[in-house]
């Protein structure tokens, strides 16, 4: 989506306020770090891993990524046709932060489409009882979780978290 649209539908989207605005800023903290840290880790560390076994840079972001969508799909909100179902780390740092762009944009979306009482109904969280409210929780949690991964990823690699340059 063009930079012009996107701008247009946010003036007519009235402002979140309350529990709506605290989850956004939230959601937007971690999906601007993840974003700058998708961009800042190299190419060619993409694929780097701590052990075996363990998630690559890659694969954390595809897995963030797919679990926005299917994090969310448990308040009843669907995943856009064509979004990315299974963790497979995309071709290039670029797509796979473009990917995790429009995954925290859905997101978002979720949540100001939310009334309040939407808010508090229940909803079944693998297996467990919550309300929708819970649901975005853990979404926003997650990406934090996340971000702290990458964060000790990018730093065994040598890169400085952009956010944290003037602190050097």
């Amino acid at each position: 989506m063009n930079a012009l649209l996107f701008a247009l539908l946010l003036a007519q989207t009235p402002a979140a306020t309350g529990v709506h605005a605290e989850l956004i800023a939230q959601l937007d903290d971690a999906a601007s770090k993840l974003q700058q840290l998708g961009e800042a880790i190299p190419q060619d560390k993409q694929a780097w891993r701590p052990a075996p076994g363990v998630r690559s840079v890659a694969e954390v972001l595809s897995h963030v990524t797919v679990a926005n969508y299917l994090i969310v799909g448990f308040t009843g909100v669907k995943a856009p046709e064509g979004s990315p179902q299974a963790e497979t780390p995309a071709a290039d740092r670029a797509q796979a932060v473009a990917q995790l762009q429009r995954s925290f944009d859905h997101v978002r979306s979720a949540i100001r489409g939310m009334s309040n009482a939407d808010l508090d109904k229940p909803a079944t969280l693998f297996g467990q009882q919550t309300t929708n409210r819970g649901v975005l929780l853990l979404t926003v949690t997650h990406a934090h979780e996340h971000l702290g991964q990458l964060i000790a990823y990018a730093r065994t690699n040598g890169v400085t978290p952009p956010w944290s340059m003037g602190n050097q």
